[in-house]
């Protein structure tokens, strides 16, 4: 059965790595100093992983696959299973949303200090909410999140730098926050993206390539992570990472993770801000994460708000201030100029629960089986499979 436990943080910085320490690790294995500290200056920063030296190396990130989701479907997936033993499991941190878990990997920094704070928060000054996936009539993504990431870092040392991903990908808002640098390779199939990690990293005597994924992910939204439909697209991840593996030079290193996991959350086990008035009141914006929602409140209303939604919610939920979440740990350590972003009360729904608001989410977000954000660990935990390379050139 998934696993519901609910951490009393998110944990994403601390003394054990997480995935912000991944691609930092990578580039002290490809012997580019990485020296700047977690999360805004922690003192208490993880040393990341000790990755072996390398010449080449290439990080996939399969969006969707959970750690815990991996063991318990690891029949689907040959190539990975026997990989377990040696495959750490870490924190993606909170919420566990694709946009804050693509700022933490490619910054290297926790969500309180990239800025990316969830799949939708509030402009400051503004009354509305950004949706830092699509990023429409976003800001300067590079003032948003103005924070150098590893790909910069590694690219000025030298090193050749290859994104690989779909071509939507290429200069949106989200990829120049949290990923820019290196080159950009558009390919469509996981065989296409392979492909094209094989022949970057042979280009170059000192590479970096990046795969990135999404597939999974999506199945899991429509049919649900329990699926067979789930089963059969990791079966396909599976055999495209064994023959990237197979295939990768003597010199290269390859490291698979993730940037979340998710549950399954039943309709039945859903409530609608739209049908609960104890819920709208005094709220005047409903972030469209369904597993963790933000509330931007009307002033003066928080503790209101507060109030109502645990009386409501009860057990179903963490429900948390502003403060009391940022002081939980919950964002990591979060710079001042970061904190309006995050709502005046943040939610961690428990179990399967979910908190929609169909005045406003599309239709077909409200279809979506699957789902993510909170700190389960079915949610938080990610993979890190590091498979170094054979010789050092």
């Amino acid at each position: 059965m998934p696993s519901t436990g609910d951490p009393s943080a998110a944990a994403p910085v601390g003394s054990a790595p997480s995935l912000a320490d991944v691609l930092p690790s990578v580039a002290r294995s490809l012997g580019v100093a990485w020296g700047t500290p977690r999360a805004g200056g922690d003192p208490a920063a993880s040393d990341g992983f000790a990755f072996p030296p390398t010449r080449r190396a290439v990080v996939v990130l399969i969006d969707g696959l959970g750690h815990d989701l991996l063991v318990r479907r690891a029949g689907h997936a040959p190539w990975l299973r026997s990989r377990l033993p040696g495959t750490q499991r870490v924190a993606s941190g909170f919420p566990s949303t694709t946009a804050t878990s693509m700022g933490t990997f490619g910054t290297g920094l926790a969500a309180g200090a990239h800025g990316l704070l969830g799949y939708e928060v509030l402009v400051p000054g503004h009354d509305r909410l950004l949706n830092e996936l699509s990023w429409e009539d976003g800001p300067d993504p590079r003032l948003w999140q103005p924070h150098g990431t590893v790909f910069e870092a590694v690219e000025r040392e030298g090193v050749e730098v290859v994104r690989i991903g779909p071509a939507y990908f290429d200069g949106s808002g989200l990829t120049t926050a949290a990923l820019r640098g290196g080159r950009f390779v558009a390919a469509t199939s996981l065989e296409a993206r392979v492909d094209a990690a094989l022949a970057a990293v042979r280009a170059a005597p000192r590479t970096l390539v990046h795969l990135y994924w999404g597939e999974l992910d999506k199945v899991g939204h429509v049919h649900g992570c329990d699926s067979w439909q789930w089963g059969e697209e990791l079966e396909a991840v599976d055999r495209e990472l064994a023959r990237l593996a197979a295939r990768l030079p003597a010199d290269c290193s390859l490291t698979v993770t993730a940037d979340h996991g998710m549950v399954d959350s039943p309709h039945e086990l859903r409530l609608d801000v739209a049908h609960e008035p104890v819920l709208a009141h005094g709220v005047r914006h409903v972030s469209a994460e369904a597993r963790a929602p933000q509330l931007y409140v009307e002033p003066g209303a928080a503790d209101d708000v507060r109030a109502a939604w645990a009386e409501h919610l009860g057990d179903r939920a963490l429900v948390r201030s502003r403060e009391e979440a940022v002081a939980a740990g919950w964002f990591g350590a979060v710079l001042p100029e970061n904190l309006p972003r995050i709502g005046d009360v943040v939610v961690a729904m428990r179990g399967r629960f979910a908190v929609e608001d169909s005045r406003r989410a599309r239709s077909e977000l409200l279809a979506l089986l699957g789902l993510h954000g909170s700190l389960s660990d079915d949610e938080v935990s990610v993979p890190v499979v590091h498979v170094p390379s054979a010789v050092v050139a």
